[in-house]
């Protein structure tokens, strides 16, 4: 796939189909995601994977529970948070494949490193014809103590996105994007 129309194509996916994504899929798309450079070339990512529609309903459950109790001010008055309190809305919007990205903490900067890894893990995903959507207001569920543990995640990682993976519904609409907003241009001498 030509790289630019991989920049241009990939949209978030918020419907899945039934199709499975197999094993060897994830195994790519982790492979994939560890080729982003990093400071110091530290390499501070490390993956939660988890599969099955139940499992992620279940956890998608939990996680606007949480989202819903600490919920700040600012995020309260988002038109979004209504829909959330509904029962039958899922984070993970059906998907059957969740990889959540965590850093390791070290020096240069893991998180932003992570992120990196991040956009070739959804820039490979389309690359295998797969949809994928990032799901930020998650995070805080994953970084909760309670969760790492049961994940088996070291407690001092830090959960930075949960992507959600499956095999588009149907096609993703193409979303207007702005032109760059140039701040500074300064050329030549």
């Amino acid at each position: 796939m030509d790289l630019f129309k991989a920049i241009y194509q990939r949209r978030s996916v918020r419907h899945f189909s039934d199709a499975e994504v197999t094993a060897g899929m994830v195994h790519d798309l982790l492979r994939a995601a560890t080729q982003a450079p990093s400071a110091l070339n530290r390499q501070p990512w490390a993956f939660a994977v988890l599969h099955g529609r139940q499992r992620l309903a279940d956890c998608s459950q939990r996680a606007k529970a949480h989202l819903l109790a600490t919920c700040e001010a600012s995020l309260s008055q988002d038109p979004f948070v209504d829909t959330y309190a509904c029962a039958d809305v899922d984070l993970f919007h059906g998907a059957d494949t969740l990889i959540v990205i965590y850093a390791r903490p070290g020096r240069g900067a893991p998180v932003d490193d992570c992120f990196l890894a991040a956009e070739n893990l959804l820039l490979a995903a389309h690359g295998l014809g797969l949809g994928s959507c990032p799901v930020g207001f998650a995070r805080p569920w994953f970084n909760l103590p309670e969760v790492k543990a049961e994940l088996g995640v070291p407690s001092h990682y830090v959960a930075v996105l949960p992507v959600v993976i499956g095999h588009p519904a149907g096609p993703v609409p193409a979303v207007a994007r702005h032109d760059p907003e140039t701040v500074c241009w300064q050329w030549g001498e």
